[in-house]
């Protein structure tokens, strides 16, 4: 919860700050990623990552609306199918 007085901007929650370690993590599987030689390891990389791609987009798509939804009604708003 920001605190009484912070300005109140809806898409705050939406900007991503990685840590440092989160950051470090991802760019050691770069990393992996970019010195691997084996071509059925990479193309079975890339199945596994357009799945979870697919999934995630998917799963977003649904948690922002839901979010929308309940700042509607939090604020008073109308429902919209």
């Amino acid at each position: 919860m920001p605190p009484k007085n912070a300005p109140l901007n809806s898409f705050d929650w939406m900007v991503v700050e990685p840590t440092l370690s989160e950051q470090f993590i991802l760019e050691r599987s770069i990393r992996e990623i970019e010195d691997c030689d084996n071509i059925d390891v990479l193309s079975q990389l890339c199945v596994a990552m357009a799945k979870a791609q697919h999934h995630q987009t998917r799963l977003l798509r649904q948690a922002v609306g839901h979010i929308a939804l309940l700042d509607a009604v939090l604020s008073g708003g109308e429902q919209r199918p």
